[in-house]
């Protein structure tokens, strides 16, 4: 995981999780528009200028394949 600002250009088509409500405490996601599979997560909480975590598409794709298995159901 890496830490970048939100005015990465690699990251233009910010999505709003859909389990997030209202205007404030959302999580949004990008793909990086550069081909490199890249995905990043911001916080809405954090403001426009906050850090956002940037994962390879290895990473993120772990992180999906335990989220679905249960790996981190005891947290």
């Amino acid at each position: 995981m890496l830490f970048s600002n939100r005015t990465d250009p690699r990251f233009t088509r910010w999505t709003k999780s859909p389990l997030s409500s209202g205007n404030e405490g959302c999580i949004y996601l990008a793909k990086a528009d550069d081909g490199s599979g890249d995905v990043a997560i911001a916080d809405s909480k954090a403001g426009p200028d906050a850090p956002i975590q940037v994962y390879s598409r290895v990473e993120w794709v772990a992180f999906k394949d335990g989220v679905k298995s249960g790996a981190f159901d005891d947290l």
